[in-house]
């Protein structure tokens, strides 16, 4: 009998063992994101321990603005960012700091994320469309942002000069959101997680949505040269991506309709995932379902457009293009 206990006791000092090994033996990765739906899969794939099933020890790392995103890769403070194009990522990878790896969140009709939100006041005055910007104090984040380039696009639309529109980078989705509701601009781009309250509030009024209006690629995956070197933890991190991708499409996407999500047994596991990590309830998410193509696409195209556009602006440093930028390997074009 004693022999028979020391035989289990050694067999599961063993598995305990293999089980340690396997933990120590995952390849880690900090990931930088912001608390908006536009991140989905990422906390799909890291609450379901998809991740973790690969063989990657992940870790979250919150920030409030895109740009920041992409400076903490390049400075090697996360390894993979999951954000907004802006002229500073763009410079970076022009400097060759940072190269696109996938595609993630894009402004699409019928998918509210971004959109244009006015204050009290200016929309007693008259401002009740997005057409109705030129000439108004609009706080973005940055200069040179994805909300700056949704409003580069409004203008070339509506053929107004973006010049005449007076821009207010605020650094942080909460400064701006801030300064709506103060009263201290006129109107303000932010994603509905943001806007929402504010509205319920009665602090500012809707006036359309980014994807509505001028639809494009917004979001990302990138990494610092010295990440992509570890081809193996690339393509493990890049191939749970894709699963959480299709399997957000296929569970919330595919089933929204008018813009709002069903909740249902089939998507409420996955719209309380969303929930948990963009600190929204649940009710609140179904409005705020970002599109992200379902095998991870990126729309090459688009990119390369707005980088022309940023040139011309003087927002992003000449002499580079798409193809500078994007890491081909991994990549998959649209």
């Amino acid at each position: 009998m004693i022999g028979i206990a020391r035989l289990a006791l050694a067999g599961l000092m063993a598995i305990t063992a293999m089980g340690t090994a396997r933990a120590e033996d995952a390849l880690k990765a900090r990931v930088g994101v912001l608390r908006l739906s536009s991140s989905a899969p990422v906390f799909i794939a890291q609450d379901k321990g998809y991740f973790r099933e690969a063989g990657l020890d992940v870790e979250l790392k919150f920030f409030d603005a895109a740009q920041p995103i992409a400076v903490a890769t390049t400075s090697g403070d996360v390894d993979f960012g999951v954000t907004a194009f802006t002229a500073g990522l763009y410079n970076l990878a022009g400097k060759g700091t940072l190269k696109v790896i996938g595609g993630m969140s894009r402004e699409k009709a019928g998918y509210p994320l971004i959109g244009y939100f006015a204050s009290n006041n200016a929309y007693a005055a008259g401002l009740k469309t997005p057409k109705d910007l030129a000439g108004k104090r609009v706080a973005v984040t940055q200069v040179g942002s994805s909300f700056h380039y949704s409003l580069g696009l409004l203008a070339d639309k509506y053929g107004f000069k973006l010049a005449d529109v007076k821009i207010v980078p605020l650094q942080s989705l909460s400064n701006a959101a801030a300064a709506l509701k103060g009263e201290t601009v006129d109107a303000a781009l932010l994603p509905i997680s943001t806007a929402r309250k504010l509205m319920d509030e009665g602090g500012a009024k809707f006036l359309g949505w980014v994807g509505d209006e001028t639809p494009w690629q917004l979001g990302a995956v990138f990494a610092s040269p010295k990440t992509l070197t570890n081809k193996v933890l690339v393509t493990k991190f890049l191939g749970v991506l894709a699963k959480a991708d299709r399997e957000y499409h296929d569970v919330i996407l595919a089933a929204m309709k008018d813009g709002v999500a069903p909740i249902n047994d089939k998507t409420r596991p996955l719209l309380e995932i969303i929930a948990k990590y963009t600190n929204l309830p649940v009710e609140q998410v179904v409005g705020n379902c970002a599109y992200i193509d379902p095998d991870g696409k990126l729309d090459v195209k688009n990119v390369d457009n707005q980088i022309k556009w940023l040139q011309e602006q003087g927002f992003a440093d000449k002499g580079f293009d798409v193809n500078t930028i994007i890491a081909k390997d991994f990549v998959k074009a649209d």
